[in-house]
């Protein structure tokens, strides 16, 4: 399994899992191409056998000390294996890079899964939107990260990596 920065030949493969995860709300092929190419965006995919079976995407202004999660898909094939939480983490990894304080991100009320991984990385959930996912009538958990204090969390200190001091 490896992770990559997504390019705009991996289109075709990213809707394929973009319409298996989200069925009835689906990006359209337009917007996620204006996703891929968009400066302020930054994708990865995670490739097996050089086969796309999932997809992140951080929207991330330059100079901004705040970000959005934009979407996160795991084949489901590939799910429950700890990949999600690889493109999660690469997603507020390059969020740090980018000098942003808070990650952001809506999910939905209904799905457990994904907001106990969040929470497992240390997202709180700050507030909700009521009816945000349509035609699904599904309200949105707005979930915040602190993402200079999850940076620290993920540095081994000396005596995590075996130094005698």
């Amino acid at each position: 399994m490896t992770l990559r920065d997504a390019v705009p030949e991996d289109l075709a493969a990213i809707m394929t899992l973009e319409r298996a995860s989200f069925p009835t709300d689906a990006w359209s092929d337009a917007m996620m191409r204006e996703e891929l190419m968009s400066p302020h965006g930054w994708y990865v995919v995670d490739e097996v056998a050089g086969r796309v079976t999932g997809y992140a995407g951080l929207r991330a202004v330059r100079g901004a000390k705040d970000a959005d999660v934009q979407t996160i898909a795991i084949a489901e094939a590939s799910r429950g294996r700890g990949r999600g939480r690889a493109l999660l983490r690469a997603l507020v990894a390059e969020a740090v890079r980018r000098g942003v304080h808070e990650v952001f991100l809506e999910v939905r009320a209904d799905n457990p899964v994904a907001q106990a991984l969040y929470a497992s990385e240390g997202f709180l959930e700050v507030g909700r939107r009521p009816r945000y996912y349509q035609p699904d009538d599904v309200d949105a958990v707005v979930m915040k990260l602190d993402a200079r204090a999850w940076s620290v969390a993920q540095t081994p200190s000396a005596e995590d990596a075996g130094v005698c001091t």
